[in-house]
């Protein structure tokens, strides 16, 4: 059953067109990756979702109801969550406060509960709960930016380059919990650079070119096309 809906979706920035007219849908708990270059449209693709930018024409529905055009507070209150590009934590507060500001819709009930799950998965963030965010590793600020938005109770997560500038080991690790969270439940919908480690991750992938989605598949798929081993791989067999 498809969770989200994306059907000829058009956004314009001006004169550009940052999105021609695409469509593509996600599986309740696939995990599911957009590819493609920098200025492909992956980004805006998710502030559409989030409603954080005005879309041209086409439409957004998020269990069968109607998405665009609702406030970005009216979204996250249905169950979608953004983790954005460069993590956005607020330095000068402490890693639980930057935690419990992504429960800030919820029930006072649920933080607890939310809170330890989100230990469970990122033990170093109880252990740094005292810390400022700021002084935190890029790895450390990754993982409290994915703890935020679990503390929202989402059923949909978005990630926007979760490896940006972070070691190939901590790299692992992320995604390996990326993993573990949609186990648990959530569904993921995925923006990464790294298309070796996203389709090896995903269930299914698109690839976005110039605001269009050039070629979709399963993650296995598109891992053994050629052209997108040549175009995002940097390799051949």
């Amino acid at each position: 059953m498809s969770l989200l809906e994306i059907h000829d979706l058009k956004v314009c920035y001006g004169g550009i067109v940052a999105l021609n007219g695409i469509s593509f849908g996600v599986n309740e708990h696939e995990i599911v990756t957009l590819i493609g270059a920098n200025g492909a449209g992956k980004s805006t693709t998710l502030r559409a979702i989030m409603g954080l930018i005005p879309i041209t024409s086409g439409t957004i529905l998020y269990n069968g109801e109607r998405l665009h055009g609702l406030d970005t507070q009216k979204i996250v209150e249905k169950g979608i969550v953004l983790v954005p590009e460069g993590r956005r934590v607020f330095p000068n507060l402490t890693t639980l406060e930057n935690l419990k500001l992504g429960a800030y819709l919820q029930d006072k009930k649920t933080v607890e509960p939310n809170l330890k799950r989100v230990y469970e998965l990122f033990p170093r963030l109880k252990e740094r709960h005292w810390q400022q965010a700021g002084t935190l590793s890029g790895g450390e600020q990754q993982m409290l930016a994915v703890g935020r938005a679990l503390m929202a109770n989402p059923k949909l997560i978005m990630m926007d380059e979760p490896s940006l500038g972070l070691a190939p080991l901590v790299v692992k690790e992320i995604f390996s919990i990326i993993k573990k969270i949609n186990e648990d439940g959530v569904t993921v919908l995925l923006i990464e650079q790294n298309a070796n480690v996203a389709l090896k991750t995903a269930n299914h992938g698109y690839v976005l070119e110039t605001g269009t989605i050039s070629m979709t598949g399963t993650g296995r798929e598109l891992l053994e096309n050629e052209a997108i081993r040549v175009a995002y791989l940097g390799k051949t067999r």
